[in-house]
């Protein structure tokens, strides 16, 4: 019996849209070609931001709505604990592209938010060194995501509903049947074949190599997050919110997360050595942490102390910044969701239901022809 649904990766996206679909009784199955909880994708590094006031676009800002619900729904049906709410602070020039388009999703989306002067961010977030001519946006109901526990509880929901997952396998090719069934035949790298009425397409930035035949190029970009000892608990997550800094002054724009006892966690959202999966540099030196630890001494001093841990990981870049997401334009019948930009993972249970959407109904309630695979 073929498939509904064969899903090409199981990272974020493709680990919510497995729980999604098996939800509604789909016949699904994820192939990953990594082990479970593997750190070579986009999913890993212990936190990832959530937040409303959307300074990259206001119409994401609906999705993240809809998010903030499924991961809470996701939280109940786990029993785990997945976001923390610290807020989250953006700082910058009150012309800042960052600040502006946190306020203007607020305005436009009636979100909860509290502005701060420079003298007015030291009252309320002492262990911050805001410039004068700096102003902040703070979000309170912003905070922090688990990933790799999101990611097991998706795809443990997901098998305990009737999923199937094969990890360590990768998919080969898939070509459709002759004949006029419609199918898909998908080879696998066990040996294997399956067969699927609907393939989504869910492979981050391992699709980059394909990414022509969407329409929207995608390039990969070096990332390196840093974990650092803190000299007090004035930055512990009761006290410190995550933040975005956008000070010229920066090699980029840096960003950051409290101490949730693992140190506290900064990196570069912008940047980056340009590369290929295939030649992504993992090691991690001197010049990949003096930078973000300079950076973050001279925001919090006392946050930047000896180096806990560092990770590597990589963005999948669009021209826009903005997804791949919805029906592939050579074949109705594969979903692509990728291109995520180094901010996505927080939307992943939306974009899990949005993908579901477009298996079952060719459509989705949600506004997303700005993401589609052929805008130009």
């Amino acid at each position: 019996m073929p498939y509904d649904l064969v899903i090409v990766g199981l990272g974020a996206m493709g680990s919510a849209v497995l729980d999604d679909a098996a939800r509604r009784g789909l016949r699904v199955l994820g192939v990953e070609q990594f082990a479970a909880g593997h750190p070579f994708g986009s999913s890993h590094g212990k936190s990832r931001l959530i937040r409303k006031a959307y300074f990259e676009d206001p119409a994401y800002v609906p999705m993240l709505l809809r998010a903030y619900e499924l991961w809470a729904d996701l939280e109940r049906r786990s029993g785990g604990h997945l976001l923390t709410t610290t807020g989250v602070l953006h700082v910058g020039a009150a012309t800042s592209p960052v600040v502006r388009g946190v306020q203007e999703s607020a305005r436009l989306h009636d979100l909860a938010i509290e502005c701060y002067s420079a003298g007015e961010m030291r009252a309320r977030f002492p262990m911050m060194r805001p410039l004068e001519e700096e102003v902040g946006v703070f979000e309170p109901e912003g905070g922090v995501l688990a990933p790799e526990a999101a990611l097991a509880a998706q795809v443990r929901l997901a098998i305990e509903a009737g999923a199937e997952a094969r990890f360590e396998t990768r998919v080969v090719q898939w070509s459709r049947t002759s004949g006029a069934s419609r199918l898909f035949d998908v080879s696998l790298s066990d040996g294997s074949a399956v067969q699927t009425r609907k393939l989504a397409l869910c492979s981050g930035a391992w699709r980059e190599a394909n990414s022509a035949e969407l329409g929207v190029p995608i390039e990969v970009r070096r990332k390196v997050q840093v974990w650092f000892e803190p000299a007090s608990d004035a930055f512990s997550s009761q006290r410190c919110p995550a933040f975005l800094l956008d000070r010229p002054s920066l090699p980029e724009v840096l960003y950051g997360f409290p101490d949730l006892g693992d140190g506290v966690k900064a990196a570069f959202h912008t940047g980056g050595a340009i590369t290929t999966m295939d030649r992504l540099d993992r090691t991690v030196g001197v010049d990949d942490i003096e930078p973000v630890q300079e950076a973050l001494e001279a925001w919090m001093p006392g946050a930047g102390g000896r180096v806990i841990e560092t990770a590597v990981c990589q963005y999948d870049l669009t021209p826009d910044r903005n997804f791949v997401l919805g029906l592939h334009p050579s074949d109705p019948d594969v979903i692509v969701a990728g291109g995520f930009s180094g901010h996505g993972f927080k939307f992943s249970p939306v974009i899990g239901e949005i993908v579901t959407d477009l298996v079952v109904d060719g459509t989705t309630r949600f506004s997303i022809a700005f993401l589609g695979s052929g805008r130009r």
